[in-house]
């Protein structure tokens, strides 16, 4: 449960976050108007994700649930796919060069060292 309990604590700091500092929400009718890298988003460039595979990774071990487990490893798959395919370059288009910097200072899923 501590598992869980952390991945909601960092998703929901990734909610407030978009709400308060980026004027906007995650959901896709409703984005950021400001570039977000503060907050959980000066480590990682996607901790709304991390924390949400978290809370699965969680529940696969407190259920001891070998299908939660796989769906978690594919919702990691498939988040990857999304932000590379299409996040990263839609930021790039409505952020630009802020993003790219942004992009060279912060790594997408671990922290940089430095």
């Amino acid at each position: 449960m501590i598992l869980v309990t952390i991945g909601t604590l960092i998703a929901l700091w990734c909610v407030l976050t978009f709400v308060f500092i980026g004027k906007g929400t995650p959901a896709p009718f409703d984005p950021p108007r400001k570039l977000v890298i503060r907050g959980p988003y000066r480590f990682v460039r996607n901790p709304m994700y991390i924390g949400a595979g978290m809370t699965l990774a969680g529940a696969a071990l407190f259920y001891e649930s070998l299908s939660i487990l796989i769906y978690t490893v594919l919702f990691f798959l498939i988040t990857q796919l999304f932000v590379v395919l299409y996040e990263e370059p839609t930021l790039r288009r409505t952020f630009g060069d802020d993003y790219r910097a942004y992009c060279r200072r912060v790594g997408r899923w671990m922290p940089r060292k430095g």
